[in-house]
């Protein structure tokens, strides 16, 4: 039930972070320009700055994102909760992440259908930012994992325990007044003391 609670605590968190990041992601967008023939845009500079820019700017947001989301869960979460914040934090950057793109491609959406719709052929409309290379979804919730592991593997936020479960132990822990020496480095005393 923990680590239920745990998955969707975390899903919920991203998810909210979703669509502010595609308000920052429609904010600090290129304008990408379209030429309108026949009804339908097509883009006036296709290798340009534009839509290359868009699709960088989404993917250096939901990196960052990530990082901070994996960064949060790493300091708040427990040692019983780590695959419970893995799930949340891959179903939630996930999600985060398309909530993102939605928010900030729709914004505008309306107008600029409007002035497509109205244009005469050859004339020069802005578009709203969009993905062309949706793959970058996978950014925020990659990343997110991805410093958690990389946190657990060089920081070792908390020495494993056994807590008296059977079997071997620590070799520092102290279960029912004796000392578990199974698990207890070679060749080395376990408080460090002797060679």
């Amino acid at each position: 039930m923990r680590a239920l609670r745990t998955w969707i605590v975390t899903c919920v968190l991203m998810v909210i972070l979703g669509p502010p990041a595609g308000l920052l992601w429609h904010a600090v967008s290129p304008h990408v320009r379209y030429v309108v023939v026949g009804g339908a845009p097509y883009p006036a500079d296709p290798e340009g700055p534009g839509p290359i820019g868009t699709d960088m700017r989404f993917a250096l947001i939901t990196a960052g994102a990530g990082l901070l989301c994996g960064a949060v869960a790493y300091v708040l979460g427990g040692r019983r909760n780590d695959v419970a914040l893995l799930l949340g934090l891959a179903a939630g950057g996930a999600a985060a992440a398309y909530l993102a793109w939605r928010t900030g491609h729709h914004i505008g959406l309306d107008s600029y259908r409007r002035a497509v719709r109205h244009a005469p052929d050859g004339r020069v409309v802005t578009g709203v930012p969009d993905l062309r290379a949706t793959g970058i979804l996978t950014f925020w919730p990659i990343v997110a994992v991805a410093l958690y592991g990389v946190l657990e593997l060089f920081v070792k936020r908390l020495v494993p325990r056994d807590a008296g479960e059977p079997g071997a132990g620590e070799p520092d822990e102290v279960v029912r007044g004796e000392l578990d020496l199974q698990s207890a480095p070679a060749r080395r005393d376990v408080d460090g003391r002797e060679p």
